[in-house]
């Protein structure tokens, strides 16, 4: 007895609140908006920084931004809904129901608008169900985006291993990822033919758990069991990708000059080379000179330290790959702040590490090949490569920084990395 007494207080409490619902829909939407779209410029920079500096988080960046996106772009659409609801109600108790034949239309429209307006408060119940949909997918996709990002990076550790037994594991998982997207599409297709469902459920007891489904899959079926929802949710998929179709495109502003031409060369002067005009730092993805017009005695040169650059050094020295293997995510709290650039404090190995990267990279001025030092530094907070070229036997005018390495250890084929234009002028 004291147990259904507590049911049906928890049940009037839910269909209180239910009925409330709406209020508390907007607050969190507004306050989520808002820090949104404060969240997303440090989501950007860091996947930005990720990006360019060819670091393995990227991805993970890269996702929590199109799950900002989703969460933004759903709940603007569901303010704005929200908002109509409001004010349908609002002129609900104004003027009532529609009442066609007031307006004195002809026949041929009234029975047209009859039937396609049919009552007011059907319109408001709608919109009532619509907005309650939109807010529970907002983040509802949220999950969708986190199971996603866990599985695909969970196949692509796993494929790229050397074992045999790692690979099938990696493969049988692509085959379940395939028949658990398959079987949302379809909203349970796969779960409906007894021999079929058999197949199909090892692997949705195991997605279960690689995509945390236990967080939001009674969110989901509660969705499928409404006739409504689920055609809200069988839009989803053509809706979003005809919207990341549409977003896509652009005007170029050239007919000549294409979007994907702007990297620096003898021809074009990107500012991400030159420093004193890059927007942001980690933006030098491969060499940066101090500004493209030079009036100094000295050409700044700076090669930002990344991913590729180090894995490429050590294919022409794997006597420095043990060092690299240690290489990992540390926290300040366990080991203390370090000023040191390097996590090894040996000159030997400083200098084994700078004459390797002197060996395979090369820097040209025009044709005349340049044999400058580099030392390791640490500027706005990022390792680099730099060094100083002098300019006393360059001619005034338009120069050609060329850029290049060796290819491949033992072959004597040099490929060309960048070319920034500059112009020197004596003060």
């Amino acid at each position: 007895m004291e147990e259904n007494n507590k049911k049906n207080s928890l049940k009037k409490l839910l269909d209180r609140l239910q009925e409330e619902s709406w209020q508390l829909e907007l607050l969190v939407s507004g306050f989520t908006i808002f820090g949104l779209f404060y969240a997303r410029v440090p989501v950007d920079n860091a996947l930005q920084k990720a990006f360019y500096e060819g670091d393995m988080l990227a991805d993970l960046y890269q996702t929590v931004s199109f799950a900002i996106d989703i969460l933004i772009f759903n709940l603007i659409v569901h303010l704005v809904l929200r908002s109509l609801w409001i004010g349908a109600l609002g002129l609900r108790s104004v003027s009532g129901d529609v009442d066609i034949y007031k307006l004195n239309y002809t026949k041929l429209f009234t029975n047209y608008l009859n039937k396609k307006i049919g009552s007011f408060d059907d319109y408001i119940e709608k919109l009532e169900k619509l907005c309650s949909i939109i807010f529970a997918i907002s983040f509802l996709l949220i999950f969708y985006v986190a199971a996603y990002f866990l599985i695909s990076q969970l196949i692509t550790t796993l494929y790229f291993t050397n074992s045999y037994i790692i690979l099938t594991i990696s493969i049988l998982l692509t085959v379940g990822a395939f028949l658990t997207f398959f079987d949302y599409i379809t909203q349970g297709l796969l779960k409906k033919n007894r021999w079929v469902a058999a197949i199909y459920f090892p692997f949705y007891w195991v997605f279960s758990f690689l995509t945390l489904s236990f967080l939001y899959r009674p969110l989901y079926y509660n969705l499928l069991d409404n006739k409504f929802g689920r055609r809200v949710s069988a839009l989803l998929v053509p809706f979003y990708l005809s919207v990341l179709i549409i977003s896509s495109f652009y005007k170029e502003q050239s007919g000549f000059i294409g979007y994907n031409s702007l990297s620096s060369n003898a021809t074009i002067a990107n500012n991400q080379n030159y420093e004193d005009v890059v927007e942001k730092e980690f933006y030098i993805s491969n060499l940066a000179i101090q500004s493209k017009i030079i009036n100094d005695s000295y050409i700044k040169v700076k090669v930002p330290l990344t991913r590729r650059l180090e894995k490429h050094i050590m294919e022409f020295n794997e006597s420095l790959k043990q060092y690299y293997d240690k290489r990992d995510y540390k926290s300040i709290i366990s080991i203390g702040y370090n000023n040191s650039p390097l996590k090894i404090n040996t000159d030997s190995i400083h200098q084994e590490y700078l004459k390797t990267f002197e060996k395979v990279y090369s820097i040209k001025i025009d044709s005349v090949l340049c044999k400058p030092n580099f030392v390791i530094a640490m500027e706005n907070e990022r390792l680099c490569f730099l060094t100083y070229i002098g300019t006393s036997n360059l001619a005034e005018g338009k120069h050609v920084l060329v850029y290049s390495k060796y290819k491949h250890p033992g072959n004597d084929s040099i490929i060309t990395i960048q070319e920034i234009p500059f112009w020197y002028y004596k003060k």
